[in-house]
């Protein structure tokens, strides 16, 4: 089973949110369907649902790898460099 080799690296504390919503959408006037939080930095884009995939475009732009979910009652993360829940 493969297994994500970034989650080490991660800053502790997690950062906390740069926005409360996707800012790429929201200068697009768009709506994200769901939304993510950057586990390096802080950012939040939306998820690959949304017209703008911007989570995954900041990992593209960044390199960035681990996200996690930024949405109430969930708990998980994905790293998208080894493609694999965290």
């Amino acid at each position: 089973m493969k297994q994500c080799t970034h989650a080490d690296a991660l800053p502790h504390p997690e950062p906390g949110p740069l926005s409360e919503t996707c800012p790429e959408c929201l200068a697009e006037g768009w709506h994200p369907v769901q939304l993510r939080l950057c586990l390096s930095c802080g950012h939040v884009g939306c998820c690959d649902s949304s017209p703008g995939r911007h989570a995954t475009g900041h990992h593209k732009e960044s390199g960035h790898p681990i996200m996690r979910t930024f949405e109430p009652g969930e708990e998980w993360r994905w790293c998208f460099v080894d493609h694999v829940l965290v």
